[in-house]
């Protein structure tokens, strides 16, 4: 039964990983780009490299330092009692050498069944120079943006375990300077983490142990963000993650593990609208009087945070594909990633990223490795676009995270 279940599992995500084949839209248009943004996107940034390394796959992995990112609940399975990541990231290094991302991560188990974390995620814009509609030179700025979490992970059963965190979020990308002769601030917000983590280590064969997870993480459930006072506010990337990982350890010496997330924004789809001149038939049977936009297609983007987290899921204008259900499809985007271990100290990481064309056409492979020790451990990650373009702005670009095992040095 418990093979069956297994098979059951890899199965499904075989099959949900096939790329659809997509028509035109209902409205007698080809497919058009529809794009989802959102206030904060550094939020949704791998910061870690094992995961950066493995197509940015992560909710369902073995747990390290840096759960707190992909799923909190997994540190209740962690097997040191301390455990502290520091990760470097490069931005846009191909342009310019100032910007980067910074991650500090731990966790603290208080005891068999408790575990506390905290993180925090700097990003560092470098230095912008503000000038006026005269191209005249106001000041330079950095603008930066971070994130605070705190997090509580318990064990629920032998093999299943939940965790919450709470985020604070601070965007500061004008210092304050007006932007279309209206003054500006920094926006902030606060945001939770509902996660969730499953384990089974008796799913091993011919002689060999195995283990599968699976992790189920929605992030960032928080309030709107806005720059400035009287203007309309804008969704944080509240995210569905959901993945799992099943790893085989081949003889004493030699183990490797395969994963698969996907993941889902729910904030509303952008719907699409048609202008309308004097005169013309609008679609509720109405003549338009003046110049107008009309939603043709869609739902009203202007709803609670609340309400999008249950009509996210069926509010596409079926502008990508012919139909709702298609356009809702290709919203998920997909990692697969492996690692191969070898006596717990050596590892070797693959993975591959990919959206849809109309919904970021963000496509790349990512290639690792990483080197264990008592205390202390070191990963690397690398990324390669494979869309003919480079959409990335860690294109080509080396990035590394540090690990120490502060448990573990007291037992040396």
């Amino acid at each position: 039964m418990k093979y069956r279940i297994f098979a059951i599992l890899i199965l499904l995500c075989l099959t949900l990983s096939t790329q659809a084949q997509f028509e035109n839209d209902p409205l007698g248009r080809d497919d058009v780009n529809n794009v989802i943004t959102t206030a904060v996107p550094f939020l949704m940034i791998a910061p870690d490299t094992r995961s950066g390394a493995m197509g940015d796959a992560g909710v369902a992995t073995s747990p390290d330092a840096n759960s707190q990112h992909w799923n909190p609940a997994k540190y209740a399975f962690a097997e040191d009692e301390i455990g502290v990541s520091i990760s470097y990231t490069p931005w846009l290094r191909n342009i310019v050498n100032d910007m980067n991302l910074g991650y500090v991560a731990g966790y603290y188990r208080l005891d068999e069944q408790n575990v506390f974390s905290a993180s925090l995620l700097y990003f560092d814009m470098g230095s912008i120079p503000f000038r006026d509609e005269y191209n005249v030179a106001l000041r330079d700025h950095q603008p930066n943006e971070f994130a605070i979490d705190f997090g509580y992970s318990r064990l629920l059963s032998d093999d299943f375990s939940g965790a919450v965190a709470m985020r604070y979020i601070h965007s500061n990308l004008t210092g304050g300077i007006e932007v279309g002769g209206l003054p500006t601030k920094a926006g902030q917000s606060v945001a939770a983490d509902v996660a969730f983590f499953y384990t089974n280590d008796q799913l091993g064969f011919d002689g060999m142990d195995g283990t599968l997870n699976a992790g189920l993480n929605i992030s960032n459930i928080g309030v709107k963000m806005s720059y400035s006072d009287g203007t309309q506010q804008d969704f944080i990337p509240t995210n569905f993650r959901l993945g799992v990982y099943y790893e085989l350890e081949i003889d004493e010496y030699n183990k490797i593990g395969v994963t698969a997330d996907l993941n889902k924004l729910l904030v509303p789809s952008p719907p699409q609208y048609e202008t309308f001149i004097e005169g013309d038939i609008l679609p509720n049977g109405d003549t338009a009087t003046t110049t107008e936009n009309v939603m043709v297609a869609g739902n009203d983007p202007d709803i609670s945070m609340a309400a999008a987290l249950f009509s996210s899921w069926a509010d596409a204008p079926g502008v990508v594909g012919g139909s709702v259900f298609s356009e809702e499809f290709a919203e998920i985007a997909w990692s697969f990633g492996a690692e191969y271990w070898y006596d717990n100290k050596f590892a070797l990481r693959a993975g591959y990223f990919t959206e849809h064309q109309y919904k970021g056409a963000r496509k790349y492979a990512s290639i690792g490795a990483g080197l264990k020790l008592n205390v202390f451990g070191l990963d690397f990650a690398y990324l390669i676009p494979t869309n003919g373009f480079s959409t990335s702005p860690l294109a080509n670009t080396l990035r590394f995270t540090l690990t120490f095992d502060l448990g573990a040095q007291e037992e040396i």
